[in-house]
């Protein structure tokens, strides 16, 4: 099998329009939820979120393209844009032909829908743009960083939930470890912050009105929050033999399915995910630094993988650090495991873990340390990423310092 290592990272989040912008958030443990801003929003029972700000489309893309980019979309290819540009490459021949794109994301183009809805059944207008269906598509993203940077090799798009940047990830290294594509564009983004899409998980009743307090016992639910990561995934000679800068390399991934409930987490299911990837990785429990937790502020999915992470690592449960950086960017839902997976890179690279901000109050189901509100010095060789989905859907990535 062949090793993958990544040598591009891009982003835009509620931290930062960049890489650097967005490291140095998470080193300072900065909040990026505050208030939200769009049409209607006193509507809502839910007014905060970790939106984008200073995003500014139109000076991006051209009049054509922004009939064709939904939020979605214009993040993916902002982010793709930084991360293939620090990576060096350049797509021709036979390299065009054999690389590609995989890419996580939930709701499509959600901002598309929620504009066309309210122009069609509150306006009362009888006809809709030509491009909506082509704008609002989940895997419009992953076409449009195919054509702009002629990746003519495997393209697709992953829809699990909350986990679909980890499964669109994970699915990227199996591609360059298996010999089928030598470099893969992957990882996440999503958009759902506008009335239509906060209003339907407001339903749930599983969002926090004032903060995101992941692994506190006083926390409350989620926050959402939008934006993109964007990952090179390239084969180790491949990438030696043109002297790239390695950031990491990929060392293993499993998947599970709790196959019990459409949202209530299974710490079994959990385990299975976490134990795969020591497995596959071929590494023990005690060369694991730094997790990345899910953490999504939620009573339920926190106790459930702190115990899946003590049922896993037992004894070395005590040595580790495990944070959730969501607590300063939001939940991206389907692009949020390719966002944090930056916190995994600036862990191994930097020896920085960025901490769990907005933790008050201890929980006796949480007794693990999770880095609180502070962020942390440490040398880590070995991280893992975890993402829990609904569905009962699970993928954990491994990752280790070069």
């Amino acid at each position: 099998m062949k090793r993958v290592v990544i040598t591009g990272a891009g982003t835009i989040n509620a931290l930062g329009h960049s890489v650097p912008e967005t490291l140095a958030a998470m080193r300072e443990g900065r909040c990026g939820i505050g208030e939200l801003e769009f049409r209607d929003v006193e509507r809502l029972a839910i007014k905060i979120g970790g939106q984008v700000r200073g995003f500014e489309a139109e000076g991006r893309f051209n009049r054509q393209q922004m009939s064709l980019y939904d939020r979605f979309t214009q993040f993916t290819l902002t982010a793709a844009k930084e991360a293939i540009e620090q990576s060096g490459l350049e797509f021709h021949g036979d390299l065009s032909a054999k690389s590609g794109v995989v890419l996580g994301n939930s709701g499509g183009g959600m901002q598309t829908l929620d504009e066309n809805y309210r122009s069609v059944y509150e306006d009362g207008k009888n006809r809709v743009h030509p491009f909506v269906v082509p704008k609002l598509m989940n895997n419009a993203a992953a076409g449009h960083v195919s054509m702009q940077f002629n990746l003519k090799g495997p393209s697709f798009t992953v829809s699990t939930a909350c986990a679909s940047s980890n499964h669109a990830m994970a699915q990227a290294f199996q591609m360059v470890r298996s010999g089928m594509s030598p470099v893969m564009i992957t990882g996440g983004s999503e958009s759902m912050l506008c009335f239509g899409g906060v209003k339907a998980w407001e339903g749930l009743r599983v969002m926090s009105k004032d903060a995101c307090r992941p692994f506190s016992a006083n926390r409350n639910g989620m926050v959402q929050g939008e934006g993109a990561g964007i990952f090179v995934f390239e084969e180790y000679e491949h990438a030696k033999a043109r002297g790239a800068e390695i950031l990491c390399e990929v060392i293993g991934f499993a998947m599970s399915s709790d196959a019990a409930d459409i949202v209530m987490p299974s710490k079994q299911g959990a385990a299975r995910a976490i134990a795969g990837a020591l497995q596959d990785a071929r590494i023990d429990a005690s060369e694991v630094g730094y997790i990345n937790a899910h953490g999504t502020g939620t009573a339920a999915n926190d106790k459930t993988e702190c115990a899946a992470v003590a049922d896993v690592f037992g004894p070395q449960a005590d040595n580790l650090m495990i944070s959730s950086t969501k607590s300063m960017h939001g939940h991206l839902i389907g692009g949020t495991g390719a966002v944090e997976l930056l916190a995994c890179i600036m862990a191994l690279r930097d020896g920085v873990i960025a901490p769990t901000i907005g933790y008050q109050e201890p929980d006796p189901e949480c007794a693990l340390d999770v880095v609180p509100n502070e962020a942390r010095e440490a040398r880590v060789d070995v991280a893992l990423s975890n993402a829990f989905a609904f569905g009962g859907l699970n993928a954990v990535l491994a990752l280790r310092k070069v």
